[in-house]
C-alpha cells in the first residue's frame, strides 16, 4: 500500500511541463508575518543516493508544521487498505481482460510477467489500480522505495517542534484517478505500459534534475505524456492544486512557517502552485 500511494504521487511528480529556470527545489513563498516553504518533492528515492538537497535542511529548520499531499503522519493503514478493496477491484464480474480487450490485455500481461508479477493476478483491479501495480514493480526493481523519499525521509526528522497535516483526504486522492471513466482508465494503463519500457534511464534523468533545480530539463521529459492526455493531468494536477492554493493562501494569514511538500509537478508545471500564487500576488522566491 506504501507503494501504491508513492506511485500515485510520483506520477505527479516527475513528468514536468512549463518553463522556468534552474534554480531550487523549494521555494519561500512570504507572507505578512511568516514564510510557507513550497517544495518539489521525488517520494521514492534509492536508499544508497536518498540524501535530500540542502534546501530542504534550511526550509525543514524554519518550519513548525510539515504539509504534505496526504498526512501521512497520521495515516491508518486499515483504512488505505480498506478503501482500496473497495475501490480498486470490479464487483459484479468484472474484469481487467474485458475493460482492456484482449489485444491490450496480453499487453499488460506481458510487462507484468516482465515484471515477475503473474498477470492473472491483476485481472480483477480495475485499470487503474493496475497501473500503479506495474510502476510499483518497475520502481522496486530499479531500487527506489518510498521510505528514502522526500516525505518519509522529513517525517524521521518529526520532533515535538514539528507538527503535520496534509491537504487533500484519502478518497480525493485515490478517487481522482477512480472517477475517471473507463475509456481513460485504460488509457492510462496502456500509456503505463508504453512508458516502463524506457522507464530506468528516464527516472534516473528526472531524478537527478530535481537535485539540480533544473525545472528546464525537467520540462522536456515526457511532458508530451500530459499533452496527449489532458484528462489524466487535470485529474493529478490541475484540480488538485486549485483546492490546494487557498490552503496555501490561509497558511500564509498565520504566523507559523510551513514546509508544503508536493510532488514536483504540482510546483511548476502549466497550472502549477508556483504560477498560482504569483497569480494571486504572493512573493515568492528560490530557497539556496
Amino acid at each position: 500500500m506504501r507503494f501504491w500511494l508513492a506511485a500515485l504521487c510520483l506520477l505527479g511528480g516527475l513528468n514536468v511541463a512549463g518553463p522556468a529556470a534552474a534554480q531550487s527545489p523549494v521555494w519561500a513563498l512570504h507572507g505578512a508575518h511568516n514564510t510557507v516553504y513550497l517544495a518539489e518533492s521525488i517520494h521514492l528515492l534509492r536508499p544508497d543516493a536518498a540524501t535530500l538537497p540542502p534546501a530542504f535542511d534550511r526550509a525543514w529548520n524554519d518550519s513548525s508544521v510539515l504539509v504534505m499531499e496526504l498526512d501521512l503522519g497520521h495515516l491508518d493503514q486499515s483504512q488505505l487498505s480498506g478503501w482500496m478493496l473497495q475501490h480498486g477491484r470490479y464487483a459484479n464480474g468484472g474484469t481487467l481482460e474485458r475493460a482492456m480487450g484482449p489485444e491490450r490485455y496480453a499487453e499488460v500481461g506481458a510487462a507484468a510477467a516482465k515484471l515477475g508479477q503473474p498477470p492473472q493476478t491483476l485481472d480483477r483491479l480495475k485499470p487503474w489500480v493496475a497501473a500503479l501495480v506495474l510502476t510499483d514493480l518497475s520502481y522496486m526493481k530499479q531500487g527506489f522505495d518510498p521510505d528514502s523519499g522526500v516525505e518519509r525521509q522529513l517525517l524521521a526528522r518529526r520532533d515535538h517542534v514539528h507538527q503535520t497535516a496534509g491537504l487533500e483526504t484519502l478518497d480525493q486522492e485515490l478517487g481522482q484517478l477512480d472517477r475517471l471513466s473507463a475509456a481513460d482508465q485504460a488509457k492510462f494503463l496502456e500509456q503505463t505500459v508504453t512508458d516502463l519500457e524506457d522507464g530506468d534511464q528516464q527516472t534516473d534523468d528526472m531524478v537527478r534534475a530535481w537535485r539540480r533545480g533544473d525545472t528546464v530539463t525537467l520540462a522536456k521529459l515526457l511532458s508530451e505524456d500530459y499533452t496527449e492526455f489532458p484528462t489524466l493531468y487535470d485529474a493529478l494536477v490541475t484540480e488538485r492544486n486549485q483546492r490546494w492554493l487557498p490552503q496555501i493562501q490561509q497558511f500564509l494569514a498565520g504566523g507559523r512557517n510551513y514546509l508544503v511538500v508536493v510532488g514536483a509537478l504540482h510546483v511548476v508545471g502549466r497550472g502549477g502552485l508556483l504560477e498560482l500564487v504569483r497569480k494571486a500576488g504572493i512573493k515568492v522566491e528560490p530557497v539556496n
